[in-house]
């Protein structure tokens, strides 16, 4: 949207562009911030978020700035944040310019995916304990678009699971193993094989699954890549 210039600070986990880390001040992380930098910084405004930041964080930021807090579920809901970032920060056409990108994107993506059949599938976000991505979040809203059925759906947001238990709880065709927050590698993606009837392990870029905002221009060429590697 144009606004590097504007931003003054960043938290640790703001890996893109990667140059930022060089030329922007690091505030933290998202659930341990640094409020004697963000106050050196004096921000005009700060930008915070439902599910990464804890009510805590939000009224310490607002004892230093105006804070603007985003609860983003669905890609109707990033277009709709986009929108407003545009009227905040005086840059509509560039808001609407991504806008138009993404609905675009969106629309070609129903295309291809509309003669494509339903899977069932397992997103793992964590192990010890193993976690997953369930009902009412992004990860999930994704998954749905791309006719993934979530055996986890019956569960909330990011629920502990029993892996032994994965064959009750819905025998996926694929197992998702996101490249964030955890760290998966082989010898996990063979454990949960063992609990599995046949089903496929496949590491996914879990940024092009949970980043919502501009990152999603990328994710729906990633999500053709995918299918074709699953058929």
């Amino acid at each position: 949207m144009g606004l590097e210039d504007k931003m003054v600070g960043i938290t640790k986990f703001c890996v893109h562009p990667f140059h930022l880390k060089q030329t922007k001040t690091i505030v933290g992380g998202t659930k341990n911030i640094k409020i004697d930098k963000i106050k050196e910084l004096q921000p005009d405004i700060i930008l915070c978020n439902k599910e990464e930041n804890t009510k805590e964080i939000v009224e310490m930021c607002q004892q230093i700035a105006d804070v603007h807090v985003s609860d983003i579920f669905t890609l109707k809901d990033t277009m709709e944040l986009i929108e407003e970032y545009g009227q905040l920060f005086n840059c509509r056409t560039e808001a609407q310019n991504i806008i138009q990108k993404l609905n675009f994107k969106l629309s070609d993506f129903k295309n291809f995916i509309k003669n494509i059949e339903p899977k069932k599938v397992a997103y793992f976000i964590w192990r010890d304990p193993w976690m997953v991505a369930a009902n009412n979040t992004f990860i999930n809203h994704i998954l749905e678009l791309n006719k993934f059925d979530n055996i986890y759906k019956n569960k909330e947001r990011y629920p502990e699971v029993v892996l032994k238990k994965i064959r009750l709880e819905g025998d996926p065709d694929l197992v998702f193993l996101s490249s964030e927050p955890y760290p998966f590698k082989e010898e996990h993606a063979f454990e949960i094989g063992r609990c599995t009837h046949h089903a496929k392990t496949i590491f996914v870029d879990g940024e092009l699954f949970s980043w919502y905002g501009s990152r999603m221009l990328k994710a729906f060429d990633y999500f053709k890549k995918l299918h074709q590697r699953i058929i």
